[in-house]
């Protein structure tokens, strides 16, 4: 539901593009797309991703994040793919206690669907690694934001709803801890993880960026010279883990990786961007998205 050819504008001229419309949990049609364009890697991006929605209907999220990326590693087995790229999340290890960060080798407690569905990609990945030899990556973000980001995460959220003036809903006491990443820079972390991560191993990336949601939501309002008066307080969500923070030692030291835009930095030009694209937005915020938004927050 979140994808949008139109976020694929600038590179649909260019030769090395191709786009199918197709279904993960295809093999047959994964399968045949590998041998047409001879694929050596592979990156999972696929995925449901969105705790709130998780909550309202885990199933598609089993379907998606599991079953489709066992289908995927099958691909990967069938094939002798090079390189198997699984795109995973720092949720997975659930809440982090104050003054601590989670590594690599802390064990995974995920608290939503979303992150159980996710952990357990990460485990199947690693058994195909261990079992089969697939030359399997597994990558751990933190929260990401910048342009072209669906309406229904946190930071588009609150601009587009300040940008129109209407109350910006917020959970519980606002001061659940997230640790931000601009996209650009997970984006560069994964292109060097991709061509010189070692096999079979855990990678987190962070920008060790961690805010509480409501100075987030602050902060985008006095970008925009909005009142703080449009923040509503809502009743939090099930299960909302407190606190996310990952220790990103090992792709610094091992791979040489670093973090290029500042929060405040990145917050501005996202902001802008979603200013001076508002019909690409509005248009997403109409049909289904608005009785998500209803059931999330109207209700609450």
């Amino acid at each position: 539901y979140a994808g949008n050819l139109e976020n694929l504008e600038e590179v649909e001229d260019r030769s090395q593009y191709h786009f199918v419309r197709g279904d993960i949990c295809d093999q047959a049609l994964v399968e045949s797309i590998v041998k047409q364009h001879q694929i050596e890697a592979i990156i999972n991006f696929a995925a449901e991703s969105h705790v709130d929605r998780s909550i309202l209907g885990p199933a598609p999220f089993i379907e998606t994040n599991v079953v489709g990326t066992h289908l995927l590693l099958e691909v990967a087995r069938n094939l002798s793919i090079r390189k198997f790229l699984q795109i995973s999340t720092d949720e997975v290890y659930g809440s982090a206690p104050d003054s601590m960060k989670f590594t690599e080798e802390t064990v995974l407690h995920p608290s939503s669907p979303y992150a159980a569905s996710k952990a357990a990609a990460d485990m199947l990945a690693l058994s195909y690694h261990r079992t089969f030899e697939i030359p399997v990556i597994i990558t751990r973000s933190s929260n990401n934001y910048g342009p072209y980001q669906f309406p229904e995460k946190l930071v588009p959220l609150m601009i587009s709803n300040a940008l129109n003036n209407i109350p910006l809903p917020v959970y519980g006491d606002g001061l659940h801890v997230r640790d931000w990443i601009h996209v650009r820079d997970h984006c560069a972390a994964l292109d060097l993880v991709l061509h010189s991560g070692e096999i079979g191993k855990v990678y987190n990336i962070s920008a060790d960026d961690e805010k509480h949601n409501l100075d987030v939501v602050k902060l985008i309002l006095r970008k925009l010279k909005k009142p703080e008066s449009l923040i509503r307080f809502v009743k939090d969500r099930p299960g909302h883990d407190r606190r996310y923070a990952i220790e990103a030692k090992k792709i610094r030291e091992d791979l040489g990786w670093i973090p290029r835009i500042g929060f405040e930095e990145g917050m501005e030009s996202t902001i802008e961007w979603y200013m001076k694209n508002q019909s690409w937005w509005e248009k997403i915020r109409s049909g289904e998205y608005r009785e998500y938004y209803r059931k999330m927050y109207e209700e609450r």
